[in-house]
């Protein structure tokens, strides 16, 4: 984890009281927007509502999703720690020299340096990824591997990690959720074409046993509900279950 200069931990820590929150709650915050470019943010505390995430523009959701105050709370300070980010003087302390990887750029980057800089980025305990629309790439970081997915024609607006039997990533775009899966590797094999996006609509599940969801038409919350019957009777697994509240949140 990153260092932060004095003054830096100085300004972090009079944000934090003006919020209400802990330090720690507001460093693991800063962090976060650090590895999100100062525009996104994933992160996990208990003062936070649990899990959350949220992007510049509004965009706010914790594990707590009915906290209406504390999801202001945290949107206020998401907007405070993004603006010392982007301060005039710097909040971290300079990293030791060393040599950076082969094929990748310096500076902490990870992905390898042709595919510049990303639109968005995140991590989260041993995954991270990175994405770059004008190359139609995805950098996904795992274990210490680094792996390369071609986009295609997805126009990525948003990416989840979901936990509950090893760590899932997904994407949302302009064809709804597609996981990591259905991406082709660069490099590596087709994708299987049962790793096919979660579908929008009912209608009779594949035979690879993913479920069919509930058909939209009732509220957000109301689909929520029937989710996590659905859920419950183990028709979806925690992943499934947990990506897609994570897309109906967001029309909430």
């Amino acid at each position: 984890m990153r260092e932060l200069t004095e003054a830096g931990m100085r300004q972090v820590e009079e944000i934090a009281r003006q919020q209400g929150v802990s330090r720690e709650a507001a460093l693991v915050l800063l962090h976060a927007l650090a590895d999100g470019g100062g525009a996104m943010a994933q992160f996990s505390h208990p003062e936070l509502g649990g899990m959350g995430q949220w992007s510049r523009g509004g965009m706010i959701m914790i594990g707590d999703m009915f906290n209406n105050g504390l999801k202001a709370r945290v949107d206020a300070l998401c907007v405070a720690l993004a603006g010392l980010l982007h301060g005039p003087g710097p909040v971290f302390a300079p990293a030791m020299p060393g040599r950076a990887l082969d094929g990748q750029a310096g500076g902490g980057a990870w992905w390898p340096a042709e595919l510049g800089s990303p639109a968005a980025s995140g991590a989260q305990n041993s995954m991270a990824y990175a994405y770059f629309p004008a190359a139609r790439r995805l950098a996904v970081r795992q274990d210490g591997q680094v792996r390369i997915f071609d986009t295609d024609d997805h126009r990525i607006s948003g990416v989840s990690q979901q936990q509950g039997g090893g760590q899932v990533l997904a994407f949302t775009g302009d064809r709804g959720e597609v996981r990591l899966e259905a991406l082709r590797e660069v490099g590596g094999e087709a994708p299987s074409p049962v790793a096919a996006a979660v579908p929008e609509s009912g209608g009779e599940a594949p035979e690879s046993g993913v479920a069919s969801l509930p058909t939209p038409g009732g509220s957000p919350i109301e689909l929520i509900r029937q989710l996590a019957e659905l859920h419950r009777q183990g028709v979806l697994t925690e992943a499934e279950f947990q990506a897609k509240k994570t897309e109906l949140l967001g029309r909430l």
